[in-house]
């Protein structure tokens, strides 16, 4: 058995410990096992935790969980892909509150597809709203984009827009708000299996036999909004799990599409919110979210390496860091390439008068 994957799972499942918390406690102890080793009384000494948050947390119960899981994953072929490793999801880390390790039936590879759209909206979706996603998923397969389509595997829209996917033949990403032992809803267990068998994945950071109920499921939508480039809420009314998608996804500088529908149409209420308020981008087909997100494969004058050659040796340096349509933050590049801030901040402009990157809100760029 793998230690310190085992104790990184470890940390993950103890009971009152969330992602945010448990990745200080991580940086501070140097490492998931040291936590292990740790005292209470020197886990108060963290800034943030306290008396009171350190007695909550139960990491025998954690080690617990996450030896029987460990088993569980390897009897049944899972992934386990940590926040630490180049396999976890460039997106999702990029999440302060993503989950410290994702358990992943399938093929892991399509979460670093270069486009990654997820499709949200209400269980109870009418023929207008399974029409138009039908519609969107079949247009962007038309056009050829390298692209993974993400939801959540309930009624409705999660439903249309994954079997929209598996019929077009783009990869599907199921994710889940409870454990990989089980399929909720229990009548979407072949769209599972279906999902398996085209090389699509089933995702979750729930163990096995874990409870599902109302906060796991919103849970798991801040799973689907970090995996995301975009999101399209296809159909929802005033309240409900998509919305709160739409929400984390603006929270994370992603962009957000919905379909409008009729004034007064219960199940286009919350879409028609999303757009008056503008936290929505209007969306009425394929053409508005390649436009938006600069998806028009045919608009590219030059080719990366060409654009790369143009470039001087510090842009070329700061440009390498932009992985396919992922947004960067000034910070996050300064960092990595250990170059101050107001330095950083000139180079991005010259690469944004040059076309090559575009600005975002929140201090972001992403390359063009």
């Amino acid at each position: 058995m793998d230690t310190s994957l085992l104790y990184l799972v470890a940390t993950s499942l103890t009971p009152n410990l969330g992602p945010i918390t448990a990745k200080k406690i991580i940086a501070y102890c140097g490492g998931a096992q040291n936590i292990f080793n740790s005292s209470k009384k020197n886990l108060c000494k963290i800034p943030g935790i306290g008396q009171i948050t350190a007695k909550k947390i139960d990491f025998e119960k954690g080690l617990e969980l996450a030896e029987a899981e460990l088993k569980f994953c390897e009897k049944h072929n899972i992934s386990i892909v940590n926040y630490l490793q180049p396999e976890y999801p460039n997106r999702l880390l990029q999440c302060p509150d993503g989950p410290l390790v994702l358990f992943i039936k399938g093929v892991k590879e399509i979460i670093h597809k270069p486009k990654i759209l997820a499709i949200v909206g209400t269980r109870r979706a009418t023929i207008y709203g399974k029409t138009l996603v039908e519609t969107l998923v079949k247009d962007l397969a038309e056009r050829k984009h390298d692209l993974t389509i993400v939801s959540g595997l309930a009624y409705g829209i999660d439903a249309a827009a994954h079997r929209s996917s598996l019929y077009n033949n783009i990869p599907t990403v199921a994710v889940l708000g409870h454990g990989l032992d089980l399929i909720y809803p229990a009548q979407h267990r072949n769209l599972a299996l279906d999902i398996l068998k085209k090389n699509g994945a089933i995702i979750t950071e729930f163990p096995q036999k874990s409870p599902f109920e109302k906060t796991t499921f919103l849970r798991r939508n801040r799973i689907i909004a970090g995996l995301s480039d975009a999101v399209l809420v296809a159909e929802s009314g005033i309240t409900g799990g998509a919305l709160v998608t739409a929400d984390l996804a603006n929270g994370y500088n992603r962009d957000v599409f919905a379909f409008p529908g009729k004034v007064g149409d219960t199940f286009s209420a919350g879409c028609n919110s999303l757009i008056k308020r503008n936290k929505a981008a209007l969306c009425e087909g394929s053409d508005d979210i390649e436009y938006i997100m600069n998806w028009d494969i045919k608009s590219k004058k030059l080719t990366q390496k060409q654009l790369f050659e143009e470039l001087p040796p510090e842009e070329q340096m700061v440009f390498e860091l932009f992985e396919d349509d992922q947004p960067l933050s000034v910070d996050y590049v300064s960092n990595k390439l250990a170059i101050h801030v107001s330095k950083i901040s000139g180079i991005l402009l010259e690469l944004e008068f040059k076309g090559v990157v575009h600005a975002l809100p929140g201090n972001l760029y992403r390359k063009n």
